[in-house]
């Protein structure tokens, strides 16, 4: 009785290993479809943090002769030119106005630079890609004990792991940079403010082009590793596929049945037209043909009925029960097997052979009356 419960047992984990067996094959298109609709697509945040920060940058560098040029002429016409104005409402209002238009001529090329810049590599990474679900409220996301999860999760120890590798770099980024330009701090004092504005920017754009270009190795790597966990994240069981597979294809003993349905319906159609043929044209056990002609509606006999093997001794049968002439031609029985299907004409090279056949049955069933 013991063996029997452990059999019993050992089945029903087989079973459950069909079920809800590990997840080792690739994921389908239909999966990597409905996965991409939710919003699971795989791209890395570091990359796109590289590529903003660079492009950001380099708009800064460059514009940055335009901006110091535009705050000297906005202090020297508020500030020197109209110093003896008076200090009312209405001169603070024209100064506030002045102000944003300014911050907005300065800040608009460095904002429009990254917006176009970010939304680029995430084209690139994900392509278009539009979903609300993950802003659907979901009660999981309030439960405590996968919060602690996720927090203490292998994603997390290596976001973690890349917070600190780019506290580090950019650390050893910012100083070796101010190791290089140390000597220059202490003639600040003798410059003039453009010139150490100038010298001070070209220091901050070499330390974000080498914090940027660390920053992108490290995103591309981001970028494998979060293409892995995504491939991983979509990994399907063997019985996933099956049931997906039923579910889009249908189940496939339904369909088999379904078609088996189908054939015995076609060939109970067939059968029913073989008592209203002219002739059977047999070769004789391995094909047989079922001709039909009517002169007044179709100019060349139509077949009807055709089988091989079982079909055709099938065919025969029904035509010898129903007083069908049966004749043996194993050429031509052969020839219209292979040439034509059910509702098909003659073909055109067939009449002479076919129409020597018609007249042998005509001949045959006038003798008969």
């Amino acid at each position: 009785m013991d063996d029997k419960i452990k059999l019993f047992i050992i089945n029903l984990q087989l079973f459950a290993d069909d079920e809800t067996g590990e997840k080792t094959e690739k994921a389908t298109p239909r999966k990597r479809e409905e996965a991409r609709k939710k919003g699971q697509v795989f791209k890395s945040t570091d990359l796109n943090s590289a590529v903003v920060l660079i492009a950001g940058s380099v708009v800064v560098f460059v514009t940055f002769p335009y901006m110091v040029s535009t705050m000297q002429k906005f202090t020297s016409l508020y500030i020197l030119d109209r110093s003896l104005h008076e200090f009312s409402n209405e001169y603070i209002y024209s100064l506030l106005v002045e102000v944003v238009i300014l911050m907005g001529k300065m800040v608009f090329p460095i904002f429009l630079a990254t917006y176009v810049a970010a939304l680029l590599i995430g084209y690139i990474q994900v392509g278009f890609v539009f979903s609300t679900d993950p802003l659907t409220p979901k009660p999981e996301r309030l439960n405590p004990v996968e919060g602690f999860k996720k927090t203490f999760s292998k994603r997390a120890l290596v976001e973690l792991s890349k917070s600190l590798l780019k506290v580090i770099v950019t650390a050893f980024v910012v100083y070796t940079v101010l190791k290089k330009h140390y000597y220059v701090f202490p003639r600040f004092v003798d410059m003039e403010l453009g010139i150490t504005l100038k010298i001070l920017s070209e220091i901050v754009f070499e330390m974000a082009l080498k914090v940027g270009a660390v920053f992108i190795i490290i995103g591309i790597v981001d970028y494998i590793y979060q293409w892995y966990e995504h491939e991983k994240s979509l990994k399907m069981s063997k019985y996933d596929i099956k049931q997906e597979y039923k579910q889009t294809e249908g189940d496939p003993q339904v369909k088999s049945r379904q078609r088996q349905i189908q054939r015995q319906a076609a060939m109970k159609r067939m059968m029913s037209e073989v008592p209203d043929a002219d002739v059977v044209i047999t070769n004789p056990t391995h094909f047989a043909v079922a001709l039909k002609y009517e002169a007044d509606r179709v100019e060349a006999p139509v077949v009807v009925a055709r089988g091989q093997d079982f079909v055709a001794l099938k065919i025969k049968e029904i035509a010898l029960a129903n007083d069908v002439v049966v004749v043996e031609n194993p050429f031509l029985a052969r020839t219209l097997f292979y040439a034509t299907d059910i509702g098909d004409l003659v073909p055109e090279e067939l009449y002479q052979a076919v129409a020597e056949v018609l007249a042998f049955v005509y001949k045959q069933k006038k003798i008969l009356l």
